[in-house]
């Protein structure tokens, strides 16, 4: 059996599938302890927790329910600035160290669906930084290559997946330290909508742009993590309360929007451009259409968030110990959250101003496509090269990061397919805030894609589970047939309400379908009829207020009614008044939309 388990992969899939086949949690913890001892890496956590009391914790579970308890027996690792009661919370500055008597709000929704926290992992300094050595303690190894950097500044949490010793771990981002550890070591990693996951029991570094973010081997793995901790914390002032719906296949027209030649910027790295334009070559494959979008806006905007009155913002946690004693900050901490002092409220006015003229030029390049892809980092750096020169090197990981929470996008990093020199290859996938499903279902079909194995464990993917193709608790099915189908003109209507794709399928052969007069933008007019044909439709899903508003927006003569799959279910969807087929042409015979756009 000890064979069997040093060989178990920690994937939550792998884990929950022994589990029902008798596993016990206890030895599960063993097992992380152990292969902790096998890292022989003292960097990565900072507070390790007594394994006997984490296997009490793992003992005292209830009868296996993966159903009631998500996390069930799940072993993951928190980042030492957020608080697990019992345990120093650090932020990686001795001096700052205090005992929290509660559970940050995530830790506390994760471990009440079961997960178990095994300790707290090292970072950079007040999570300043993207590289993961700027700590008074020793940097975790890079789990992939020891001479490359480890990625900050949730260095330890990234380790810890990538060496699989936890199923997953919580990291923080603000400037990207939930994306770059995850394109460093191999694995995934997930900045949720600002919001989402509440910053109760977190240690700021910029309070307005910080969210806790969620490293995994896995898309379907981080997924679960989220949506056990997104509960809307209203003691927090900054949270948000989204859905989390189970994940879906991405809707059949995807535009995917990615920086132009004139802006993609790999600072001569010419094996990851190669990478980064491969992965573009597997999501057209894949059927999306790719859109190159000038960055320059998005540029703009990255550079403000250390050249700007947010580095001002990092000042607010720090500034009683840097006035008693700035010896106990790291050197180059020191220095950039120092600077922060010579900003004054003139200062932060006009950056808000700044950042909202360049949110309003990025808008008609976001308005074109449904998410961005990214290259995670656009070149790798070594232990050495950031003792050489601590600053530029951070700054470079951050080109396409650091805009991302200022613009108040989600996104997710996965790996992609092996770099030609063995380096791990990454992109992140973008999307517009609430939109956090949408970037991990195309994440998800792309790590799938891509193949590359999970973190530095060397086991594959396990299978893939099928994707839900339901609406989830309270949403409301809606059947569209025309110009609202995923990339047409009006998929925004949906969308822009927290819409997401289920599937696509057909009526019954009972409905005519017609192309209605008038326009911009050309409607469909969908009709009950004998002798009809079957029509190809998407079904969307809706939550029911937006539903009611979605409702509000329809011009006669179309209307909601109840439409008849080919399978003979029913669901809300798309009709037209008799009345409103007076000009109308018959294009029943076509048998959709798509098919008669291209006729056109």
């Amino acid at each position: 059996m000890t064979e069997t388990l040093s060989e178990l992969s920690f994937d939550i899939a792998s884990l929950q599938a022994a589990y029902a086949a008798g596993l016990s949690p206890e030895a599960v913890i063993a097992e992380a302890y152990r292969r902790i001892e096998a890292a022989a890496d003292p960097g990565i956590f900072l507070h390790l927790r007594a394994q006997e009391d984490v296997a009490a914790e793992a003992a005292a579970l209830p009868a296996f329910d993966p159903d009631a308890l998500p996390l069930w027996g799940i072993p993951f690792a928190i980042k030492d600035n957020i608080d697990l009661a019992g345990t120093p919370t650090t932020a990686a500055c001795p001096a700052y160290a205090y005992e929290p008597e509660k559970d940050a709000f995530a830790v506390a929704a994760l471990k009440a669906a079961g997960a178990i926290p095994l300790g707290k992992t090292n970072l950079d300094q007040f999570a300043t930084g993207l590289v993961g050595v700027r700590s008074p303690f020793p940097p975790p190894k890079n789990a992939i290559d020891p001479e490359i950097v480890p990625g900050g500044s949730s260095a330890g949490s990234g380790v810890a997946v990538a060496r699989g010793i936890v199923s997953f771990s919580l990291g923080t981002d603000t400037a990207g330290s939930g994306r770059v550890p995850a394109a460093l070591n191999n694995i995934v990693g997930l900045k949720p909508t600002l919001g989402a996951l509440s910053n109760t029991g977190v240690v700021p570094a910029c309070r307005t742009l910080d969210t806790i973010s969620i490293f995994a081997l896995t898309v379907p793995d981080a997924w679960r993590a989220f949506t056990a901790a997104a509960r809307f914390d209203r003691g927090d002032a900054f949270a948000r309360d989204i859905a989390t719906p189970p994940l879906t296949a991405p809707p059949p027209a995807l535009r995917v929007g990615v920086p132009d030649a004139a802006t993609r910027e790999f600072f001569g790295d010419t094996v990851q451009a190669e990478s980064f334009a491969a992965t573009l070559s597997t999501l057209e494959a894949d059927g999306a259409c790719i859109v190159e979008l000038d960055f320059t806006p998005f540029f703009k905007v990255a550079e403000m968030l250390y050249e700007g009155a947010w580095v001002a913002e990092r000042l607010t946690v720090v500034e009683d110990l840097i006035a008693s004693d700035p010896d106990a900050l790291h050197p180059v901490t020191l220095q950039i959250i120092g600077g922060g002092a010579r900003l004054s409220a003139v200062d932060a006015f006009r950056g808000i101003y700044r950042l909202a003229e360049l949110k309003r030029l990025a808008e008609p390049l976001l308005e074109q496509v449904d998410l961005l892809c990214v290259p995670t980092i656009p070149t790798f750096y070594s232990v050495a090269d950031l003792e050489a020169d601590p600053i530029g090197p951070n700054s470079r990981f951050g080109t396409y990061t650091n805009f991302v929470n200022l613009m108040d996008l989600c996104g997710i990093a996965v790996p992609t397919a092996p770099r030609s020199d063995g380096r791990p290859g990454s992109v992140t996938l973008l999307a517009a805030s609430v939109r956090d499903g949408l970037a991990a279902s195309v994440a998800e079909r792309l790590h799938r894609a891509t193949g590359p194995s999970l973190g530095a464990t060397g086991r594959d993917l396990p299978a893939a589970a099928l994707p839900a193709d339901g609406p989830a608790p309270g949403e409301i099915e809606i059947a569209v047939v025309g110009a609202h189908m995923s990339g047409l003109p009006l998929n925004h209507e949906l969308t822009s309400r927290g819409g997401r794709y289920l599937r696509s399928g057909s009526t019954s052969a009972r409905y005519r379908f017609h192309a209605l007069a008038g326009g911009p933008p050309a409607r469909p007019g969908l009709i009950r009829s004998d002798g009809g044909k079957a029509i190809a439709l998407e079904i969307w899903a809706l939550p029911p207020a937006a539903f009611g508003e979605f409702l509000a927006s329809i011009p006669s003569p179309l209307s909601i009614g109840s439409i008849e799959l080919a399978d003979g279910s029913m669901v809300k969807g798309f009709l037209v008044e008799p009345a409103g087929l007076d000009g109308a042409t018959e294009i029943t015979e076509l048998g959709g939309w798509r098919a008669y756009l291209d006729s056109q």
